[in-house]
């Protein structure tokens, strides 16, 4: 558990991709089976401890120590984890000759039933160092906020076992944890895993922004232009009766929408775009979008009011046909020809965007018919579908953003590794008849700037307060003095 429970602490401390790129390899190349399997299951959200939930930490905790006291310390470190594993008392003779494995604590936590949970963690807590107990909490509260994405992990196995990252993200959601038969293979001790389980995610072909001087490099017949949606990423599978819809992540988005997964009577695998409305009349916009997302079901009412529909761009199979290696235009052509058997209320087609030249185009870009087109989007017509973010098949050109001149009002502590910094900002604008105009809040940002823009904002916060709520502070901000950042929206 120790060694777990060092790569966190590790992991939370390490600001560089590549850092934590050779933490994770070093980790699964020592450590071995069922630890790390566990490990990795754990850092891409694929462990499941169901016994024990988050609110238990606070009852537990607050048995054991003053509540104020807990609240203040709570306030002043920004995460429960890292709260609770310092606070946690602990006597001597809790203390065992015993380290436990990963394997060990993870074993006792699933198999606890929900009535026992908390008596069972806290005996793990008990007797746990406080590195430990900062593990122990990553994992029953099942975010571990430590800087590393599920991809980055992938990326690590591949590093590992000298293979394309492509090849794990086929195989990821026919795996299951601890991953033996995965790290045989990587470490060449066995046979690649057969795909045996149907409707798996194929990883998708990204885009890169357009740079100063990319157009000017380009010749604008080599590609076709689509508008790019607000909406959020869809891989719509069906294989055997199977039925899933993945996010871009391949993250199964199935239970959220399952009027769209009903629809799905075909035997393909689409990429597009999940919107809400009318395909036929009006599109929701993202913030409709928004009802449906992050939830593991959904009511009927909610499902009528913010109806799903499927916006298509590629199809990447059908049948039993690998299309990926046909170029961008064929693969267009089977995508017309196929959506049109499909349900036009949940399936329709992205409309390409006639354009002569590049400054024709930008003249689209920024005048869109529609408020959820958020730019444009090119993709060679001799482009092949390949996995990941290759430089030059295809493009992303964004609509320029609205922009406001705001004054920083309240500034609040993050989590995970921004606990320490004041990074959750609330901003406001001047309104109302002249010479008595106030500050109105109008909306809260908590990314967009550097680490070192952060630590700048982080020192103007802490020396120019006037008051304190928790873990809230309230900044000077008047007509003679304030902070006033440009926000994009």
């Amino acid at each position: 558990m120790n060694r777990f429970a060092e790569l966190l602490d590790r992991l939370v401390l390490t600001p560089s991709r590549n850092g934590k790129l050779t933490l994770l390899t070093d980790y699964f190349r020592s450590v071995e089976d069922p630890d790390r399997g566990l490990a990795l299951a754990a850092i891409t959200g694929d462990l499941t401890i169901a016994a024990v939930k988050p609110a238990m930490l606070r009852m537990l905790v607050m048995e054991r120590m003053d509540p104020v006291l807990f609240g203040y310390s709570y306030d002043y470190v920004g995460d429960l984890a890292e709260t609770v594993s310092l606070v946690w008392p602990q006597s001597p003779e809790d203390i065992i000759n015993h380290e436990p494995t990963l394997s060990e604590v993870v074993a006792k936590l699933q198999a606890a039933s929900r009535s026992d949970g908390p008596k069972v963690l806290a005996g793990l807590l008990d007797s746990a160092s406080i590195s430990a107990r900062f593990a122990i909490i990553k994992l029953v509260t099942g975010g571990l906020r430590i800087g590393v994405s599920a991809r980055l992990a992938k990326q690590a196995l591949a590093d590992l076992g000298k293979v394309d990252i492509a090849e794990i993200e086929e195989l990821w959601h026919g795996l299951t944890p601890p991953y033996a038969e995965l790290f045989a293979w990587l470490e060449g001790k066995a046979e690649k895993p057969e795909k045996t389980a149907l409707a798996l995610f194929r990883p998708v072909m990204l885009s890169t922004p357009v740079g100063d001087g990319d157009l000017e490099k380009l010749d604008p017949t080599d590609y076709a232009a689509e508008w790019k949606w607000d909406g959020i990423r869809v891989q719509a599978v069906c294989e055997g009766g199977v039925r899933r819809l993945y996010s871009r992540t391949g993250d199964d988005v199935s239970g959220a929408f399952p009027d769209l997964a009903d629809a799905m009577d075909f035997s393909a695998t689409l990429d597009g775009e999940l919107l809400v409305g009318d395909p036929l009349q009006a599109t929701g916009t993202f913030s409709d979008l928004q009802q449906r997302l992050n939830r593991k079901s959904v009511t009927l009412k909610i499902q009528q009011q913010y109806p799903a529909f499927m916006r298509c761009y590629d199809v990447l199979q059908i049948g039993d046909e690998d299309l990926r290696p046909l170029s961008f235009h064929e693969r267009r052509s089977r995508l017309e020809a196929f959506v049109r058997s499909l349900d036009p209320s949940r399936f329709d087609l992205s409309p390409l965007v006639e354009f002569t030249d590049w400054q024709a185009l930008e003249e689209l870009r920024r005048k869109p018919l529609h408020p959820v087109i958020e730019g444009v989007m090119l993709k060679r017509w001799d482009s092949p579908y390949v996995a990941g973010r290759p430089k030059g098949p295809w493009f992303k050109w964004k609509r320029d953003p609205h922009t406001v001149d705001a004054v920083l009002m309240y500034a609040q502590r993050g989590h995970g590794k921004r606990s320490s910094f004041y990074s959750d900002y609330t901003f406001g604008v001047w309104s109302g008849p002249e010479g008595s105009e106030e500050l109105v809040p109008v909306g809260k940002a908590y990314f967009g700037f550097t680490d070192e823009e952060l630590r700048q904002i982080d020192k103007y916060v802490r020396d120019n307060t006037i008051e304190r709520f928790g873990p809230v502070r309230s900044v000077r901000a008047d007509r003679r003095q304030g902070l006033v950042l440009a926000v994009a929206l």
